[in-house]
């Protein structure tokens, strides 16, 4: 595939994508995030998509009082910000985790893109759906389970639950990130970390947890 007036960089990046999501980051606007970079803020209107060509990403809604939710964290080779479809406001913020590269693709590219890869629309519904049933689990454990279930909830969706022949690694977490995926303080989280690792459950390290056997359903 040509691809004119990219850097050598860039170039590479793209190569690494999918074939219909190249077609697609192709048709956007290279822009470069440092880490911690707020990329959307939640209630704005928007009518761009971003495809994710290098780092991550979190989605998340915070108050006047700083405690945060997150939703979801997007990685290389995906897309986010998809929810103005509807011709709605911004359902989330976005904010980088670490130094990040997007493609961010407006209405009309997005529009000639599904002209010419009709069957991406299909990707596209596929993505809101899952990305629908998400918040509908999150919604449900913040109702239904205390903390410790809620964080138990959390780490074994990464793979788990893990057994002493198949343990997991979780890399790229950290203590801050599980507790604003859960709704719960940081402090909280070490406690119930610290405790699992006593217990043998699982081994902490830095920014990674490695699951070592089935986390108790209660503790």
């Amino acid at each position: 595939m040509v691809m004119p007036g990219l850097s050598t960089a860039h170039k590479k990046l793209v190569a690494a994508l999918g074939p219909s999501l190249r077609g697609l980051a192709l048709r956007g606007t290279f822009r470069t995030y440092r880490k911690n970079t707020v990329i959307i803020n939640e209630g704005e209107m928007g009518e761009t998509l971003f495809v994710l060509l290098q780092g991550r990403v979190k989605a998340y809604s915070s108050n006047a009082q700083g405690r945060e939710i997150t939703y979801n964290i997007v990685h290389a080779g995906d897309y986010f910000a998809e929810m103005w479809l509807d011709g709605g406001p911004r359902s989330a913020s976005v904010m980088t985790l670490e130094p990040s590269v997007c493609s961010v693709v407006s209405r009309n590219g997005l529009k000639e893109h599904l002209a010419e890869e009709p069957e991406f629309a299909l990707q596209l519904v596929s993505q809101v759906i899952r990305r629908a049933r998400t918040a509908t689990e999150t919604a449900r454990s913040m109702a239904l389970l205390d903390v410790y279930g809620r964080m138990i909830a959390t780490l074994e969706r990464h793979g788990g639950p893990a057994g002493a022949d198949k343990p997991i690694t979780i890399s790229q977490i950290t203590h801050q990130q599980i507790a604003s995926q859960i709704g719960a303080s940081r402090e909280m989280v070490g406690r119930l970390l610290k405790d699992l690792e006593k217990g043998g459950y699982i081994e902490l390290g830095v920014k990674r947890i490695i699951l070592k056997k089935k986390l108790p359903a209660r503790w």
